[in-house]
């Protein structure tokens, strides 16, 4: 047995070694495929990316969120990579059964952190699979997070690490047995009761037991290498070494999710300038092999868990989209048509559009066939990726929030759309029509922008209109920036009206654009219009800065030296997608402005007691957390602290809020387009929010407000929903409570509070 053992074992070990180096060098090389990024956006800071991987892995900050699972899945992690020794340990044992390490072999300190590390991840792996087999996709309405996963990998994954744990305790145990431990010590605290049994036993059986052991060991950790190393797609293994490079090389090197923000278009590593496009230049990703090697490592490193899937909006509602599936496609795309660009494939070689046949005479038929699939495509185009898939996206972010190894599926998204939009003019039709209105009228339902002031006649105070009754914005502390549609949609002008009031109340200054500001572009860029977005961006950051009191050249760039007074730059927004254009994006176009939500404003007033409210407002309410609100900007506390301080509510959280909040189906420009697949996203929120039999739906951003009130009226229509329910933006419920009471007798009630002060 042990002659048999060494010669397998070592067998094992030349080949896994000689396999694994080189799949690492055609990972290299597969990722060396990707396009180029913007110098430093990758590597920017990397002591803190050094500390984020470490935080991340050390202490499994998103892997905890899911509780039990997370707590498991740092044994099993950690598990894997400080047992290392335990196979020089087995390897020795070949040799002399009780063989120990050197110097550390019989330290008590090692020998605990064997003891317990070794048993922990046999049960940490043990409990992932029960929880694995408890969650198999034959669960009713896709409600399995591993649906489409590759079930027999994990299972063989599972397997390894589990019979590998066993061998860990196993062999620690007899090391115990065979140097005669006769006694309780810390060393064996947990595998005493098995040395006690295994000391019965004679001196052969003990070796044979050993050799058993230790062979097994390393012929399971081997052939799991040789494995990996023959399948480089094989993501449920993988993931556990590319998970660090793709954590460090993430967007944010503080470790914040790569949500806000859109990236900047670009080809070949560089910006493109749609003023001045070069001749070369790619918009967007039409084959695989244009995506970033980011975005090549993002699709090698998914690991399978079905986390975003199992938050997906899109999923949850019966449509085609799956982050997970999404990712898993464009990795075996990826993988299967390597060979063929490796051989240079799909690049002009000597003024050929495509590598000359000698070149491609030894890839494989199955890579070049492979090569001829379109990215994007019906399943009778053979396309790797659906467009009802692409369509189906909301961008809300959820996938982003919740992947373990830090996967931006959302940016892989909007590169497939721009393509599709800028080169193909392929998608939803509905979007045309707000494309053309964002042209023509800069708003997306196409009306005059002199119906942007309207909403001003409708309130008893004076609104400043920059430009019309105070010369720029040097004379106010906030620029209220209204948007689309707090400025011509009805329910949301609802919204607008009240903030506004309750602005007056508090004697806050403020003014607004006087109605030639564009739309902030959104929609546009999200749908994958990147130019429009850029034009409409471009001409509001021009008027801002003019606004602001900034001297601007003749290319409307601020004249840094201008001794001009300027203004805060301090802009608040009831809409949470402006909020994150002007906040986030802008700056990409040179617009550098304090973007607060109207909720963080209203928050500030109330606790510096200038809105007191005191009219009690009764029932149940359930607040929903916008996407572009929450997830994407972290707004979570300001508009529950606004409703906890209206008295006579009673707040009721949905299942599903906060980081996990689920979208009212609005972004990512489908706000503007049909839902004609599965069930309607809105549909899916108002029912959960109905389960808790509220009088009051509430949200903060006017897209939410649109998509619950039309879903809560057609329920009250087939009733499903009572009548007296309201959907209402926060700052309707404060104004109503800071509003002062009218008795009967039409005279106010005295207030019990003193007049607010106005902001200084």
């Amino acid at each position: 047995m042990q002659l048999a053992a060494i010669i397998v074992s070592l067998v094992l070990i030349v080949v896994g070694v000689a396999l694994f180096g080189r799949a690492l060098l055609q990972i290299y090389n597969f990722m060396r495929l990707g396009q180029p990024v913007p110098a430093g956006t990758r590597t920017n800071d990397p002591t803190q990316r050094t500390i984020t991987v470490a935080k991340e892995f050390l202490g499994h900050t998103r892997m905890n969120r899911w509780g039990i699972v997370g707590v498991a899945h740092w044994f099993v992690a950690v598990g894997f990579f400080s047992l290392l020794l335990t196979i020089v340990n087995a390897i020795g044992q070949l040799f002399q059964a009780d063989w120990l390490l050197p110097v550390i072999g019989d330290w008590a300190p090692y020998n605990v952190f064997v003891e317990f590390l070794g048993t922990m991840t046999a049960l940490g792996i043990l409990v992932l699979i029960v929880i694995r087999q408890l969650s198999k996709p034959n669960k009713p309405g896709r409600k399995s997070r591993f649906a489409g996963s590759n079930f027999g990998q994990a299972y063989f994954v599972e397997a390894v690490i589990l019979i590998v744990g066993v061998c860990i305790f196993m062999l620690h145990a007899l090391e115990g047995a065979q140097h005669h431990v006769d006694g309780y010590e810390a060393s064996f605290f947990i595998s005493y009761p098995v040395v006690a049994w295994l000391r019965d036993l004679d001196v052969s059986t003990l070796q044979n037991l050993t050799y058993f052991f230790a062979g097994l060991k390393i012929a399971t950790s081997f052939i799991w290498m040789i494995t990996v190393a023959l399948k480089t797609d094989m993501g449920v293994a993988w993931h556990r070494f590319l998970a660090f490079p793709n954590i460090w090389f993430k967007r944010n090197a503080d470790g914040e999710t790569s949500l806000g923000a859109l990236l900047p278009m670009t080809s070949g590593g560089k910006p493109i300038n749609f003023e001045d496009p070069g001749e070369d230049d790619v918009f967007g990703v039409s084959q695989v092999e244009q995506f970033s090697w980011k975005g090549l490592l993002d699709f090698s490193t998914c690991t399978e868990c079905g986390r975003c899937q199992s938050q997906c909006p899109a999923w949850n509602t019966g449509k085609p989209l799956s982050p997970k599936l999404l990712i898993m496609s464009l990795r075996d795309n990826a993988h299967a048509k390597a060979p063929y660009l490796l051989a240079g494939g799909g690049k002009t070689v000597e003024g050929e559009e495509k590598a000359s046949e000698e070149q491609l005479k030894d890839v494989p038929a199955a890579a070049l066939a492979e090569a001829e699939r379109p990215l994007i495509g019906t399943a009778e185009e053979n396309g790797v990726i659906d467009p009802d898939v692409l369509w189906s996206c909301t961008t809300c972010g959820a996938c982003v929030e919740q992947c373990p190894v830090d996967i931006e599926h959302v940016d892989h998204i909007v590169d497939m759309r721009r393509y599709q939009v800028m080169i193909e003019s392929a998608f939803p039709s509905e979007a045309g029509t707000m494309l053309k209105n964002l042209e023509k009228k800069g708003n997306p339902w196409g009306l005059a922008k002199k119906q942007r002031l309207e909403w001003t006649k409708e309130v008893d105070f004076e609104v400043p209109v920059v430009g019309k009754d105070i010369e720029d914005l040097t004379e106010v502390e906030y620029l209220y920036w209204v948007g689309c549609a707090g400025a011509l949609e009805d329910r949301a002008k609802k919204t607008t009206k009240a903030f506004a009031e309750l602005l007056h109340i508090a004697g806050v200054k403020f003014a607004i654009m006087g109605g030639d500001e564009k739309c902030t572009g959104d929609s546009a860029r999200r749908l994958g219009n990147e130019p429009l977005f850029q034009e409409l961006g471009m001409e509001n950051v021009m008027a801002l800065n003019t606004a602001f009191g900034e001297e601007l050249d003749d290319e409307g760039k601020v004249v840094a030296e201008s001794a001009k007074p300027k203004s805060a730059k301090k802009i608040v927004a009831t809409c949470p997608h402006c909020l994150n254009t002007l906040g986030n994006e802008y700056p990409q176009l040179g617009g550098d402005y304090e973007v607060i939500h109207h909720t963080q404003l209203l928050q500030h007033l109330v606790d510096e007691g200038k809105l007191v409210p005191v009219t009690p407002v009764e029932g149940i309410i359930t607040y929903h957390d916008p996407c572009y609100l929450g997830r994407h900007n972290k707004i979570y506390t300001p508009p529950r602290e606004i409703i906890g301080k209206v008295p006579g509510l009673r707040n009721e959280e949905m299942h599903r809020h906060k980081e996990r909040g689920f979208c009212c189906g609005a972004g990512g420009a489908r706000m503007w387009m049909e839902e004609r697949i599965g069930k309607r996203i809105n549909n899916e929120r108002v029912d959960e929010a109905l389960s808790l039999n509220p009088d009051i739906v509430s949200t903060a951003c006017p897209f939410c407000l649109v998509m619950l009130t039309d879903s809560v009226n057609g329920k009250k229509n087939d009733g499903k929903a009572k009548e007296s329910i309201q959907v209402v933006d926060v700052a309707q419920l404060l104004l109503d409570s800071v509003r002062t009471p009218v008795d009967p007798a039409g005279e106010p009630e005295p207030e019990n509070e003193p007049e607010p002060e106005p902001v200084k």
